[in-house]
């Protein structure tokens, strides 16, 4: 390979290599599995030349129609062009990427323009890197808000909240099959249920007989399991919350930036703001990785706003100058362009169209869910098909979940195949087939993906699930 230093890879080198080669290096510096599942699905089979708008361009020319929306983070779709032209100006100019002697505009003007969208005093944000970190930080200042008098903690049971120890050990996906240490004194109940949270708070007291709890985490739409809040229950969370002095964090990582039809899922309810909002996905636009948090007043100047907390929460990247300014981009963009809008209009289009598919297919189609720009079809994976997945794939009784999985893979990777459409499964709760595509899709798009799902289900989740194992075992397993 080029460069003057033996054995190290360029840029050049890397973007010539093939896909065997990839594999190879993933194999022995990144995961082996990770190459064994990616190649279930057929996307690992391949290399990508380019992606524009709801398309990726393969290296041999193929098109695919990416309706996966980057799990949340493609709301502006690949390579948006005001999202490029940001950077590549903010590069032209040389501008600084680290601010921690100097004060940085892009923070102050992200700050501001948040506070301005968002309803009451939620208005003091933090820009760490991740949706895991952005729910780190806000359950850190919810703790410190008490400064540790109070030792417990609510989350869902069917929560998702990220994949750190703490945010992973706040997180009841059945993706977490292994238990690590996480946060002392958590607590859960279930989704959805706000008489079980009043209980639990009821439950958790000081030796004192005051609250222990000095946080609610509570994601209003459940991206993973397509499930929400009833508007009363959460106004009910909000004043119980109230009248305890607990913080309520909300977790938009995902429903955030107009997904569900709405600027966060949680604005749709007049009157409704948590303490602190954690978000992140597409507030990069799809080219940053950047998240936040953002606490009402109140609780930020209790938690941290004095010389001697100031930096009790920081990180290396925070502010870096790219990754704001490409969310001041990508925020404006948002609003200028009506993505919640534009959602609704997806929305419009894929409920009927879904409704009639599960109508067309009642053999395979169990259930469809969604709002907004996500939506989801849950497979009927009865006892004769999911015997017929032990059979076809023994060996996996580590994971309850396997033969749903292997039934939904199925038809993800016949949609690949035959159609040239990206999609992608739920690991949490039932595994649904995930229809969430960009909100720049148009119409047309969305009818060939509707158009692609009828033809795949016509052929039977029998043969697709045979087909798929088949072609599984004599690739790689």
């Amino acid at each position: 390979m080029d460069g003057d230093t033996p054995g190290l890879i360029t840029i050049e080198d890397a973007e010539r290599l093939d896909i065997d080669q990839v594999h190879d290096l993933y194999e022995k510096y990144v995961s082996s599995s990770q190459v064994s599942l990616m190649t279930s699905f057929g996307f690992g089979r391949e290399l990508v030349e380019s992606a524009e708008g709801s398309w990726i361009r393969m290296r041999d020319g193929r098109r695919i129609l990416d309706f996966s929306g980057g799990v949340g983070v493609l709301n502006h779709g690949h390579n948006h062009p005001r999202i490029l032209a940001a950077r590549e100006e903010f590069s032209r100019k040389h501008r600084m990427e680290v601010h921690k002697a100097f004060f940085s505009p892009y923070v102050a003007a992200l700050s501001h323009n948040i506070a301005s969208l968002l309803p009451e005093d939620l208005s003091i944000s933090y820009f760490p890197n991740s949706g895991a970190e952005a729910n780190e930080g806000a359950i850190k200042m919810a703790y410190k808000y008490h400064n540790g008098t109070r030792n417990t903690i609510l989350r869902a049971d069917i929560s998702f909240h990220g994949k750190t120890l703490g945010a992973g050990s706040l997180t009841g996906s059945t993706e977490n099959a292994f238990q690590f240490p996480g946060l002392p004194g958590a607590a859960i109940y279930p989704y959805g249920d706000v008489n079980a949270v009043r209980q639990a708070v009821r439950t958790h007291r000081t030796a004192a007989g005051g609250c222990d709890v000095y946080a609610i985490m509570v994601e209003p739409y459940s991206a993973s399991t397509l499930r929400c809040w009833d508007e009363s229950a959460l106004r009910a969370i909000r004043r119980l919350c109230d009248e305890e002095d607990i913080v309520l964090i909300f977790d938009e990582v995902y429903t955030g930036w107009g997904k569900t039809g709405s600027l966060f899922y949680f604005m749709r309810h007049e009157g409704l703001a948590p303490d602190i909002l954690a978000y992140s996905k597409s507030l990069g636009g799809g080219k940053a990785s950047i998240s936040g948090y953002t606490a009402r007043e109140r609780i930020f100047r209790r938690a941290y706003d004095r010389l001697a907390d100031v930096i009790l929460h920081s990180t290396t990247y925070y502010g870096f100058g790219e990754e704001t300014a490409s969310a001041i981009e990508a925020v404006n963009v948002v609003v200028e362009d009506d993505f919640p809008g534009r959602a609704r209009k997806l929305e419009e289009l894929l409920v009927p169209g879904l409704q009639r598919i599960a109508k067309a297919h009642p053999d395979a189609v169990r259930e469809v869910a969604g709002t907004g720009a996500l939506h989801g079809v849950f497979l009927n994976g009865g006892p004769r098909l999911l015997g017929l997945a032990s059979r076809l794939a023994p060996g996996f009784s580590g994971d309850p979940q396997f033969r749903t999985k292997l039934v939904t893979l199925s038809v993800i990777a016949h949609l690949y195949r035959e159609h040239n459409i990206m999609t992608y499964y739920s690991p949490n709760g039932a595994n649904p087939l995930m229809v969430a595509p960009s909100l720049i899709a148009g119409p047309d798009e969305v009818e060939y993906f509707l158009d692609a799902l009828d033809s795949t289900l016509s052929k039977g989740l029998s043969r697709l699930l045979t087909s798929f194992v088949r072609e599984k075992v004599t690739s790689r397993w």
